[in-house]
């Protein structure tokens, strides 16, 4: 911890980071330095906002820091979540080898359920249905006869991802 930040009591700490919340909730503003922009706002040095988010995320109150794109607007308006039944003894294999295609912006394992035998999800974003297509063919060659089964599941509407939002308290 720096200097400045380990002076602060813990309530002087839980403020600052309710703030640092508050700041950020809609996500950064699109400037030059946004960690300078956060440090004006806290009136604290861009060193201390750092560690401040460092000590956060080692803490486990934040997980990470990312960008998230707005695949419309790149211009992939297709996607699916394509979901996979692959055998238990290679899932722990090849899920990481699925979920590092360029083309899928999430994997993830689940347990099978009663009537849903798929165990392996994968989302993909293409640029044309057809593009999508092909990518799940990329994906079934990649599985082999690991995989017995495979469907995709659509998307009907759009939904707005967002960050944490805190309720106010006042």
């Amino acid at each position: 911890m720096s200097a400045c930040i380990s002076r602060f009591d813990p309530s002087q700490l839980a403020e600052l980071a309710k703030r640092l919340v508050a700041l950020t909730e809609g996500g950064l503003p699109l400037v030059e330095d946004p960690w300078g922009w956060l440090a004006e706002r806290l009136e604290i040095s861009v060193d201390d906002t750092l560690t401040l988010l460092q000590q956060l995320q080692s803490e486990g109150a934040i997980r990470r820091i990312a960008a998230v794109p707005n695949h419309y607007r790149l211009g992939y308006r297709h996607n699916g979540m394509t979901v996979w039944n692959v055998d238990d003894a290679e899932i722990a294999r090849l899920g990481p080898l699925i979920g590092a295609q360029t083309f899928v912006s999430h994997c993830y394992r689940r347990p099978r359920q009663e009537g849903w035998h798929y165990n392996l999800f994968a989302m993909v974003h293409g640029r044309s249905a057809e593009e999508i297509d092909d990518y799940r063919a990329q994906i079934r060659a990649l599985l082999g006869n690991a995989c017995s089964a495979d469907d995709m599941l659509v998307s009907s509407r759009i939904l707005k991802k967002t960050g944490l939002r805190v309720a106010s308290r006042r």
